[in-house]
């Protein structure tokens, strides 16, 4: 099984869709369950070997500052600050690519959550990593067994694992979990702009260089206040 050493929590989202919960913090500190959804993700990477863990800010950045510094695993966690520029998911990265290093990393979003089962589901994409094969391996979740997910899917996954966009078919079976483990090489050469990393895949998909593996746990993505009601009563249960 591939050892991953870092991890980065993407953070520094506004939060627009989660107000009012998000009037006077960022999206990453509204608890979700007892505990903050950046909590969440940063407790999936301690459980799964990741030494070090890269948290980009913008909105309530001192807020996020203040949170990162009092946690019990401050030493372990780095800052990239985004405080002068809102630079979406795949900007967010290449600004990190000097932390991150060149070997494999986890990539995830903060408004994801899920309670695994036997296996956990980091533990299966670290099984399931072949550098020699995948430039990004995607976490995706069955659209039968999510909450707060309102899309029509977004992509297929084929025998061989790679993916396929959903592209004009109604709707596709699986939906992006919130989770990658990503070469940070393909970030090489892209400018520290505003983009999302979904451009980045829609580059590597048509080169057989993203695959996926589909999630065994029920998938919770909580964007929305309405979200985070329905998984605290999953979540209760």
């Amino acid at each position: 099984m591939t050892r991953i050493a870092t991890g980065m929590a993407l953070a520094a989202g506004l939060g627009t869709r989660m107000r009012p919960l998000t009037n006077d913090r960022p999206k990453a500190l509204v608890e979700v369950g007892g505990q903050v959804l950046l909590d969440w993700a940063l407790d999936r990477f301690e459980a799964a070997g990741v030494q070090r863990t890269i948290i980009n800010v913008h909105h309530f950045a001192d807020a996020m500052e203040a949170h990162i510094q009092a946690h019990q695993r401050a030493e372990k966690l780095m800052i990239s600050d985004e405080r002068d520029c809102v630079l979406e998911t795949g900007g967010g990265v290449v600004k990190a690519l000097p932390l991150l290093g060149e070997d494999p990393v986890f990539i995830s979003n903060i408004d994801a959550i899920w309670v695994d089962g036997p296996e956990a589901e980091l533990d299966r994409m670290r099984a399931a990593w072949d550098a020699g094969r995948m430039d990004v391996l995607l976490l995706l979740a069955p659209m039968q067994a999510t909450l707060g997910f309102d899309g029509a899917g977004d992509f297929f996954l084929g025998d061989d694992g790679r993916v396929a966009w959903r592209g004009e078919a109604a709707s596709a079976p699986f939906a992006y979990a919130g989770v990658q483990i990503m070469k940070p090489s393909i970030m090489t050469g892209r400018s520290e702009t505003r983009f999302s990393m979904t451009d980045v895949w829609r580059d590597l998909v048509p080169r057989g260089r993203v695959f996926g593996l589909s999630m065994q746990s029920f998938w919770m993505h909580v964007g929305d206040p309405q979200a985070v009601a329905a998984a605290e009563a999953r979540l209760a249960r």
